[in-house]
């Protein structure tokens, strides 16, 4: 479920809610792809940092874990949410991100395919001739295979026959 941009606010800090609205729709669009990197490193950074708290805080509302101030801590709502308004905002630098690569191979691959047919029409054609032998004309290939002689029938009749015979014999008794 996505959050509003005033809902968001309400989990994050300064710092964090710069680098969560540079994250959205038309701000994302405008970063060059350095801008890019740094912004999905420290996002990163800050969502593994709340993760770690959020569960900590679950460990301590669980008993499993010491408290890390005074007392206990009684609810870890907070940290989740901020931890689920990080891992949106990185998912939608990760979208620009991939948008990103699958255009630049669009165009690498149109790149490609555009040289290739350049050189495909740069390069010269062997010349052939336009029949076996350009100056006489046509002439008749002669056939490789030996004619058959026998005739396949006869052949079919032949091998069946001995087959029974043979079945004949293995049937004879003594």
């Amino acid at each position: 479920m996505s959050n509003s941009r005033q809902l968001e606010a309400r989990f994050l800090d300064n710092s964090e809610k710069q680098l969560v609205d540079s994250s959205h729709h038309p701000d994302v669009g405008d970063l060059s792809d350095r801008e890019l990197a740094d912004l999905r490193r420290n996002l990163r950074e800050r969502r593994n940092r709340a993760r770690d708290i959020a569960n900590r805080q679950r460990r301590e509302i669980r008993g499993k874990g010491a408290p890390r101030g005074e007392s206990r801590v009684s609810e870890d709502a907070g940290s989740r949410e901020k931890l689920s308004v990080l891992s949106s905002a990185l998912q939608r630098v990760n979208n620009e991100t991939s948008r990103r690569e699958r255009f630049c191979s669009r165009q690498a691959l149109k790149n490609n395919a555009e040289r290739a047919l350049e050189m495909r029409r740069a390069a010269s054609r062997p010349r052939r001739p336009k029949s076996r032998r350009a100056d006489k004309g046509m002439h008749a290939v002669p056939n490789e295979r030996a004619p058959d002689l026998v005739n396949r029938m006869e052949v079919g009749r032949v091998s069946q026959f001995v087959k029974d015979s043979q079945a004949r014999k293995d049937n004879r008794q003594g």
